[in-house]
């Protein structure tokens, strides 16, 4: 569908995140310790099977979370054991320590960075988190990796940002070098 990454990949969910969004999608991959560990063996027995959709589409494996950042080490396994030919995506808020960016640069191939907003405030609101470590972050991978395979989300939150913000939003994050950004808009369904 082209939401997470390129050609045809499949979404491995990791647990744990230091944010607390107020509409999170994934609330039960908040704590570690209420998912089943697998190996990086067990998750390439498991996913090869389309193995030649990931390499016919230039896709591969995204992995996505809570915070897929949090789980660096799995990945430099992963692409010990995985088809070279396959892609490593991860969705990230780069709300992690820079030491989890500077081994995920050296395993995974394209980044899909969550921003939120960047407006401190509203960052910081929708959050619970520091809007300055995420910047320091992206600033470190725009250096470090190539920016052509970063993608940069910038969503429209209701009752946390207007159009007109997730536009400045846009402008400095062009400004910071991101080429790639994907402009949305949240659908809160009411329960």
């Amino acid at each position: 569908m082209g939401i997470d990454g390129k050609g045809v990949t499949a979404l491995v969910a990791g647990a744990g995140c230091p944010l607390r969004c107020r509409w999170c999608i994934n609330k039960k991959l908040l704590a570690e310790n209420r998912s089943t560990p697998v190996t990086a063996e067990e998750l390439n027995e498991k996913v090869k099977r389309d193995d030649l959709y990931f390499r016919a589409t230039g896709g591969g494996v995204t992995f996505g979370g809570g915070e897929s950042l949090l789980h660096t080490d799995f990945y430099e396994r992963f692409r010990e054991v995985c088809s070279p030919e396959w892609k490593l995506c991860a969705e990230t808020s780069l709300a992690v320590p820079r030491k989890n960016l500077e081994k995920a640069v050296k395993s995974i191939d394209a980044f899909i960075v969550d921003c939120k907003d960047m407006d401190p405030e509203i960052y910081h609101a929708y959050t619970g988190g520091e809007h300055s470590l995420m910047v320091e972050n992206l600033r470190f991978l725009l250096a470090n990796a190539d920016p052509e395979r970063i993608v940069v989300r910038i969503p429209l939150i209701p009752e946390f940002n207007t159009e007109e913000m997730r536009e400045r939003s846009a402008e400095q994050l062009k400004a910071m070098g991101v080429k790639h950004l994907d402009i949305f808009s949240y659908v809160i369904r009411e329960k």
